[in-house]
């Protein structure tokens, strides 16, 4: 796998003192791997694709010439019976590499026999070449830390160019001197036929794909819908229940004073099991847990103002002014400069808390301050025609200006602030945030290749859809998208993830597609959920794509949750302290030790303090899963809120998006409530239905969606341009004029 700074999210605070947000915790056995990377053999630079190659074929495995190095004292032999890798002295892995070679066009499978392995050694193999990106190089995992010896079948990522260009095939291990494996045996094998996999009939009319959504299946398997209301209200019932009783509970604490506001606030810890405790986290908490907690309970209904505390309130407590520094950050005394994406994300956030608590007034003064600062970035970013530039790692507020660690770059900040100025321009009317956020956009569209680096980039695809729509500006909305579900040129690997694991369709999570072949993270997935539902009803074109991809999220979410997957597939002991299973892993991995897929996490894997892998940090944003997912009367096809996670949106009726994966027409039962209303279908431009009342159908063509908005009764409809309106309020923005 490509092991680059940044492949593993990790959390702020002193825990780990000396690591830089978003960086990988490599240690000194990391930092050999990561040499690895561009590098072939014996740590020399792997060598550049050429233009023509070598066709693979099985017995090009036992011929030397083609391996390098082979000489004895390299610790790489190759024979008849394979080629052997062993570990020699003064190194604690080895590689034999085999360049230039032409894969099948057609590969979807990498199968791997390993005949012998001794000396404890753990095996990898490894594809190094133009694999995502044209001119562009990356390492991609095939299979990673192995242990055993015998046959390992293991998918691969359809998006990779394999086929296209030469590439280079590695073998290695790693280990004490000595320790060796033997591989027998390499075949690249055609993609599997799966039918949940194969497109169902012809094209929607009207609508647009997006490429990664495309190799998803219509209907995931084996399909279970999670009640996600349920589980983040139950989740928000168990994180401040400050009297819980059990091991690692309660997992909440009060403490005296923030330094910022002087009142008392709750620490969360952002994993179960951190060997501090609630109690002694004092301003070492992770803002993103604690407010993400407050947003995602909000979301499903639960009103945080007006409990045994008023947590709303509390979330002041980020907003740093004790340190001058007068931003909402992710510790309670926090320095800028070390990555965007955790110094921007607490503010998105923080700025959702403002739009759904409006008479909460130092959170709109709050939210006024921090947008000005983040705009004057902008100007201080800004190249010669005003569009800034944030091909940087983070920004130094103190000294204005960018920072740049030499490991990895973020430039989907651009994304990000592009929200929060919009936002603001929603909630105060100046111009020069507006202004802003058209430039953000910009910024990103000018860049030729993908810049999602963690969580940012869906929300300045959500911020193209609304100029474009409610601004009348022209945006490459296609394109991001596109770029959410494709994979990153900043961050090797980042993306969406396609694949069947085990026998079970991750497809839709979102993470790492290269790291030990895969890991998705909760919170990255149930962000991009809040962040790319909305664009549908601004963009209805996207309407099947989202929809197809959000019922494959939905359905492999449920893998993150422990007892979701069969025993052994955890890399945690089962914690009694939630029964109900509602904290979830960090992440799921494709494999570990042997399990496919395993929901795990950093801290118990990589030994650096928490006891367990599950993480509050990402389970609390599960009320936006909650807030969106509605089921219907037809098991696979889902009623998603387009308003729920829309913060800060011009007036709107109720509106809803229905994908139907089924290979033929399907009609849904709705309800639309006491009220009569119209029911307006901004996919198909028309009224499918006139005065309904409570339950109603809807009927849906095969592999086909809707966004059905319910308009009041008879109401008044209209045109400006593009856009349908009944009563005044925008109910269609891609009406043809």
């Amino acid at each position: 796998m490509s092991l680059k700074p940044g492949n593993q999210r990790r959390p702020a605070g002193p825990l780990r003192p000396g690591v830089l947000p978003g960086s990988l915790l490599l240690g000194v056995r990391g930092l050999v791997l990561l040499c690895l990377i561009g590098l072939g053999a014996a740590g020399q630079p792997a060598p550049k694709s050429p233009a023509s190659g070598r066709a693979w074929s099985p017995e090009l495995l036992r011929d030397a010439s083609g391996w390098t190095p082979t000489a004895a004292a390299s610790g790489v032999a190759v024979s008849g019976q394979g080629v052997r890798v062993e570990v020699t002295i003064g190194t604690t892995f080895n590689i034999a590499a085999a360049a230039a070679l032409i894969l099948p066009a057609d590969t979807g499978r990498v199968r791997i026999r390993v005949a012998e392995v001794g000396g404890g050694a753990t095996w990898f193999v490894r594809l190094y070449g133009t694999l995502w990106r044209p001119g562009s190089e990356d390492t991609v995992s095939v299979a990673e830390k192995e242990a055993a010896a015998g046959e390992r079948v293991v998918d691969v990522d359809p998006r990779m160019a394999i086929g296209r260009l030469p590439l280079q095939l590695q073998l290695g291990v790693e280990g004490k001197p000595g320790a060796y494996a033997l591989f027998g045996d390499v075949a690249f094998l055609p993609t599997p036929v799966r039918p949940n996999r194969q497109r169902r009939g012809p094209h929607q009319p009207g609508q647009t794909d997006l490429a990664a959504v495309e190799w998803m299946p219509n209907l995931p398997e084996p399909f279970e819908l999670v009640d996600w209301r349920t589980r983040a209200r139950d989740y928000d019932r168990l994180v401040f229940d400050f009297g819980a009783q059990g091991k690692y509970l309660p997992l909440i604490a009060l403490q005296d004073a923030s330094p910022n506001t002087g009142r008392p606030v709750v620490a969360l810890p952002s994993y179960v099991g951190d060997p501090r405790g609630a109690e002694r986290l004092a301003g070492a908490q992770e803002g993103i847990t604690f407010m993400g907690a407050v947003l995602g309970a909000t979301l499903v209904g639960i009103d945080k103002s007006r409990q045994a505390h008023d947590y709303v309130a509390m979330c002041e407590s980020w907003y740093n002014t004790k340190n001058g520094l007068d931003l909402v950050l992710n510790l309670q005394e926090q320095e800028t400069g070390g990555s965007y994406w955790y110094e921007i994300w607490p503010h998105i956030v923080f700025y959702a808390l403002a739009d759904r608590y409006p008479t909460q007034p130092r959170l709109e003064q709050i939210m006024r301050a921090t947008a000005e600062r983040w705009r004057q970035v902008c100007v201080d970013l800004a190249g010669p025609d005003g569009v800034p530039v944030f091909e940087h790692t983070a920004f130094d507020f103190r000294a204005r200006k960018p920072v740049d660690n030499g490991k990895w770059r973020e430039p989907d900040a651009a994304a990000g602030i592009a929200w929060l100025q919009y936002a603001a321009w929603r909630r105060f009317g100046r111009p020069e945030s507006l202004q802003a956020a058209e430039r953000c956009v910009r910024s990103l569209e000018q860049r030729q290749a993908c810049p999602y680096y963690e969580v940012l980039l869906p929300y300045g695809a959500l911020i193209a859809a609304r100029l474009s729509a409610e601004q009348g500006q022209s945006h490459d909305v296609e394109r991001l998208l596109n770029g959410c579900f494709g994979i990153s040129d900043c961050r090797g690997g980042w993306g969406v993830v396609l694949g069947n694991w085990g026998g079970y369709d991750c497809d839709g999570l979102v993470g790492s597609v290269d790291n030990r072949g895969g890991y998705a993270f909760a919170l990255n997935t149930f962000a991009q959920a809040g962040a790319l539902v909305p664009v549908a009803r601004y963009e209805p074109r996207f309407a099947r794509a989202l929809g197809k991809w959000m019922l494959n999220l939905t359905h492999a979410a449920r893998w993150f949750y422990p007892g979701a997957l069969p025993p052994g597939h955890e890399s945690g002991e089962p914690w009694d302290g939630d029964s109900g299973h509602v904290v979830a892993y960090e992440g799921l991995r494709r494999e570990w030790q042997g399990k496919s897929p395993c929901a795990t996490g950093d801290p118990v894997t990589l030994g650096w303090g928490p006891q367990t892998d599950l993480g509050l940090y990402g389970s609390s944003y599960v009320g936006m899963l909650g807030a969106i997912v509605r089921p219907t009367t037809v098991p696979a096809i889902l009623q998603l809120d387009c308003l729920a996670t829309d913060f800060f949106r011009a007036p709107a009726y109720p509106t809803f998006l229905y994908f139907n994966p089924y290979a033929e027409a399907r009609a849904v039962g709705v309800d639309v409530g006491p009220l009569p209303v119209d029911l307006y279908d901004a996919v198909a431009k028309a009224f499918v239905a006139r005065a309904v009342v409570g339950q109603t159908t809807l009927s849906l063509a095969a592999d086909a969606a809707a966004v059905i908005v319910r308009c009041p009764a008879g109401g008044t409809v209209t045109r400006d341009g593009r856009r349908t309106l009944v009563n005044d309020i925008v109910v269609d923005y891609g009406t043809a004029p």
